[in-house]
């Protein structure tokens, strides 16, 4: 095909563009807007080609050097400068982000294998269960720049041999398929990210764009009529799918993703004039920057930020997006792509700067390890912890209990993850000894069929066992007093018989009404005073629109607790109600510090300070009171 500029396929840049801020911004208004990026994949494909192919016909061979060269000068420089944003304000402006994971997303971004990165990120329960990286749409720019790697090499050995675009042709093809198929077998409903982030799974797209380059000019145009009517079919499917897939349509995997590649190249290859409109092209020619900015953006800009929601928030996102993605173009991206008044050694430099962040970046996850809410942290300083209400020398006797093993008086920590960073994080006290039995990732509700930040989980498979390790860890422990927190897996929807529900709703409380009762029974089985921490509000994180999802709204957290407040009255036991919410939202509302310290880690989790500052200064005194009677 030619090598002229085409309008219309900076007008196509401007649609994908426009259907990944949609998916991403107001996902019930465009759902499968995210195929933007397999639009973006088979003009990657198409362009990088027809480039290549131009330039050995016109010179006789492809210079690698002065390929990768222009690659380098056309995309780092605004790489770089997205990720030293998130690497340097991402810990103030994005505080539910763990640091450690973030910065290697920064490093796995500069170093082009984010999707792989992405692929096996999910390595431990709080990485699994957090709000969504603000690089982790870098994946496609990892996926793009192997292809830019590697694809030269290939070509340049196809070229040697006899008919070269019609090897380059059938190869790709070929490719394609192997590529779908390769999809098809890998894909795992419950694990779907293998197939979806993928190079080998996703190269189906670049390469049909690449079969798409090697089809001379003449042969299209000798089939324009038949071309237009594919490729207004090609439109109508592309609109379709975007208005009717979702991510976990498992048609996409069966050879969906495929169908849009074909799609995308009839309407590459035969494209309608009003792509080329002004505000079209405009919006392409920036549309590199404005996906690299506008996931972080977003990010920051969210509805706890602006106080917007909806189309409101949605507006004000793309707005800055788009105004940033402007600036990086004009002052930033042209000027180094064009060389004006730059260095000639200008990709080294962008080299040399990708480097500098990637070392910062490095540099910063050795040292934030400690704050991780899965890594046993040190004890706070004792200079730094308020005093826990006079501590006494020694250990007063706890309560007289039958069949009480001796020794000071005890504590067990029982509960799901959030009851796990305050065992892992408690200072200690020479009144009792507290023993961590907390499990990441269970709480006591274990119907199977659960929902969780909008899409489909499933329960681990330890959680169904629960009972039985809640019954020996209290025998093994012997307490005095067994403290349960709960905080996260019963404000979740769930589903109960054939409907979906939640607490609040009267035949899911009568269900956890059993379990917390059940609960109660195994903390108290060998005499412990039992006392219930009320769950304290969260903002693990927001919807795309900027509403919460339902398990971090406050009116879960307000049915949750005055279920657990019912429940305590009914029990023969009459256990201890403390309200851990009052302490850690004491306005009524959540909050990240309270009285100056951090008290959550990423919106859930409690924090070291938080606990060692906030939460035992308070707790300590009532847990020594209940067991020893005092």
């Amino acid at each position: 095909m030619s090598l002229r500029y085409q309008p219309s396929l900076d007008g196509l840049r401007a649609v994908a563009l426009c259907g990944v801020l949609l998916a991403h911004g107001l996902p019930g208004w465009l759902p499968g807007g995210f195929l933007g990026v397999d639009l973006f994949f088979v003009l990657s494909g198409y362009l990088i080609t027809a480039l290549l192919l131009h330039e050995t016909e016109s010179t006789g061979r492809i210079r690698l050097g002065g390929f990768w060269r222009r690659r380098v000068r056309r995309l780092l420089p605004a790489l770089v400068l997205v990720v030293a944003f998130v690497v340097l304000a991402g810990p103030r402006l994005l505080p539910e982000q763990d640091p450690v994971p973030l910065r290697l997303d920064a490093v796995s971004t500069l170093t082009y294998w984010a999707n792989w990165r992405m692929i096996y990120r999910g390595g431990d329960y709080f990485t699994q269960t957090a709000a969504a990286s603000p690089l982790q749409h870098t994946w496609s720019l990892g996926i793009e720049e192997q292809f830019y790697l590697l694809w030269p090499l290939l070509l340049a050995f196809a070229l040697r041999l006899a008919h070269p675009r019609r090897v380059i042709f059938v190869g790709c093809l070929l490719g394609a398929a192997a590529s779908a198929v390769t999809g098809w077998l890998l894909y795992e409903p419950a694990t779907p990210d293998r197939v979806y982030y993928g190079t080998d799974t996703r190269a189906c797209a670049l390469l049909v764009g690449a079969a798409l380059a090697a089809v001379p000019a003449a042969t299209l145009a000798r089939h324009r009529i038949a071309g237009r009517c594919a490729a207004v079919a090609g439109a109508l499917t592309l609109g379709a799918a975007a208005v009717l897939v979702h991510g976990g349509t498992v048609a996409l995997y069966r050879g969906g993703f495929a169908l849009i590649a074909v799609a995308a190249a009839a309407v590459i290859a035969w494209p309608a004039r009003l792509l080329g409109a002004p505000p079209l092209r405009w919006i392409g020619r920036i549309s590199y920057g404005g996906y690299l900015w506008h996931w972080p953006l977003f990010a920051v800009l969210d509805a706890e930020r602006t106080g917007l929601t909806g189309p409101r928030l949605f507006a004000v996102r793309v707005a800055a997006t788009l105004a940033v993605a402007a600036a990086s173009f004009l002052m930033v991206e042209q000027p180094i792509r064009r060389g004006h008044g730059l260095p000639r050694r200008m990709p080294l430099t962008a080299t040399a700067a990708a480097a500098g962040v990637t070392a910062l970046a490095l540099a910063g996850a050795s040292t934030a390890v400690a704050d991780r809410p899965n890594a046993v942290a040190a004890e706070p300083p004792a200079a730094a912890s308020p005093p826990l209400a006079a501590r006494p020398s020694a250990a007063p006797p706890p309560t007289a209990r039958a069949g009480r093993r001796p020794g000071p008086p005890r504590v067990t920590v029982l509960g799901d993850s959030v009851s796990w960073t305050l065992g892992a994080y408690w200072p200690g006290d020479p009144r009792f000894s507290l023993t961590n039995q907390g499990v990441q990732g269970c709480g006591i509700a274990v119907l199977p069929d659960v929902r969780y930040a909008g899409a489909l989980h499933a329960n681990y498979p330890y959680c169904a066992t629960w009972e039985s390790r809640w019954g020996s860890s209290v025998a093994k422990d012997d307490p005095d007093v067994a403290l349960i927190l709960l905080d996260r897996w019963e404000l979740m929807d769930r589903r109960l018989g054939e409907r979906w529900t939640h607490v609040g709703e009267a035949d899911y409380d009568a269900y956890l009404t059993g379990q917390l009762t059940r609960a109660i029974d195994l903390a108290a089985a060998h005499g412990a005073r039992v006392a219930l921490l009320t769950a304290p509000y969260t903002r693990r994180q927001e919807r795309p629109d900027g509403g919460l999802w339902p398990e971090d709204q406050p009116q879960r957290v307000d049915a949750w607790n005055r279920l657990l407040a019912r429940a305590a009255a009914d029990h023969p036991s009459h256990p201890a109600v403390l309200d851990l919410n009052r302490v850690l939202c004491p306005a009524g509302a959540f909050t990240w510090t309270v009285g100056g310290v951090r008290v959550r880690s990423d919106g859930l989790h409690l924090t070291p300070a938080g606990v060692g500052h906030v939460v035992a200064p308070w707790l300590a005194p009532q847990l020594a009171a209940l067991a020893t009677g005092r």
